[in-house]
């Protein structure tokens, strides 16, 4: 009878031991992670961001959780970056020219090339960025990139050739500034809150941005005319603050690096999709008249728009990577040609 009791208590203590060492090599804790964001919730770059959340809590089985913050409820546009570096927010997305010079690599993407579409623009972006690792991202971990679809032009008179953009006051930012000078316009720098009101009362003739905003942003109500003329792109990108990434378990990390390339794609055929989604809508519901522009007058607009181009390559002087060779790797990537 004592034998028995000293097998059975034997075999509970083996059990308990396998048991403790089982839940012992299972890490069960959850990684929660703060998303910083700047523009509304609605808008391509959060939609986005809502969607690498669910695929980021899907593959780690819940390992990882994600609280996003977008509309700059956390950090603000231009603080995005230094904000995931001192850790206010682990991951952030912030766009690179609202620091101009700060990050001259990525600058490259945002010239005038005539992108055909955020797809194209995303994917080159993607492969530059893992190709040079460019020192201004030293200090973090780039978890994705993407662009904002090429610039139209919008506006409230007839605007269907490069003629017609000549002493046009048109809301331009970032980017699409100084292109648009070069190209005969009157930017006008303004709150996107403020140009409703100010075509109404025609203190501007249109607005320069990406082509969703024409329903988005109802901006088809006024602007009647569109010029489909492949404008500068706004690039982004989501960065990790670096030691939240190291102290990640190596699977962890494997799932946020496996997902650089297929966030970037989706989120450029998501915003593409968006942009023929909305000007389908501006025509049809709205009587928004479209454009485009041939090979030739782009070919002319290349050499109007070449001073910019040639203040790049004269900023990068002295740099570690020579401007010339990012302008090669994009124009004689494949996506160029297709």
């Amino acid at each position: 009878m004592k034998k028995s009791i000293l097998c059975f208590s034997g075999a509970m203590l083996a059990l308990s031991c396998i048991l403790l060492l089982g839940s012992c090599g299972q890490n069960t804790d959850v990684i929660t992670l703060s998303y910083a964001n700047f523009p509304p919730d609605s808008t391509f770059p959060c939609v986005q961001m809502e969607r690498w959340k669910q695929e980021v809590e899907k593959r780690s089985n819940g390992r990882i959780k994600v609280n996003t913050f977008p509309g700059g409820t956390l950090l603000g546009a231009k603080d995005i970056f230094d904000g995931v570096v001192a850790g206010t927010a682990d991951i952030g997305n912030f766009a690179m020219s609202y620091q101009p010079g700060r990050f001259p690599v990525s600058e490259a993407i945002d010239l005038p090339h005539f992108f055909a579409n955020a797809q194209t623009a995303s994917r080159i972006l993607a492969d530059m960025l893992a190709e040079f690792k460019p020192d201004e991202f030293r200090e973090v971990k780039i978890l994705t990139v993407f662009t904002c679809p090429p610039g139209v032009v919008m506006s409230t008179q007839k605007a269907s050739t490069a003629a017609d953009l000549q002493g046009l006051s048109l809301r331009s930012a970032g980017t699409l500034l100084e292109p648009m000078k070069l190209l005969g316009s009157i930017p006008v720098a303004m709150p996107q809150s403020e140009v409703p009101d100010a075509l109404q009362k025609g203190l501007i003739k249109g607005i320069v941005s990406s082509a969703e905003v024409l329903k988005d942003m109802n901006y088809a109500k006024y602007c009647k005319s569109v010029l489909l003329a492949n404008l500068p792109v706004t690039s982004f990108a989501v960065v990790m603050n670096q030691k939240k990434y190291d102290s990640l378990p190596d699977d962890l990390k494997a799932i946020l690096d496996g997902l650089y390339y297929e966030q970037s794609k989706w989120t450029a055929e998501y915003v593409d999709q968006h942009v023929e989604n909305s000007l389908a809508w501006a025509r049809d519901e709205q009587q928004v008249q479209t454009a485009t522009l041939n090979a030739e007058v782009i070919a002319e607009l290349k050499t109007t728009l070449e001073p910019i181009f040639s203040a790049y390559r004269k900023k990068l002087q002295g740099r570690k990577i020579d401007a010339q060779v990012l302008l090669d790797f994009i124009n004689s990537h494949p996506a160029m040609k297709e």
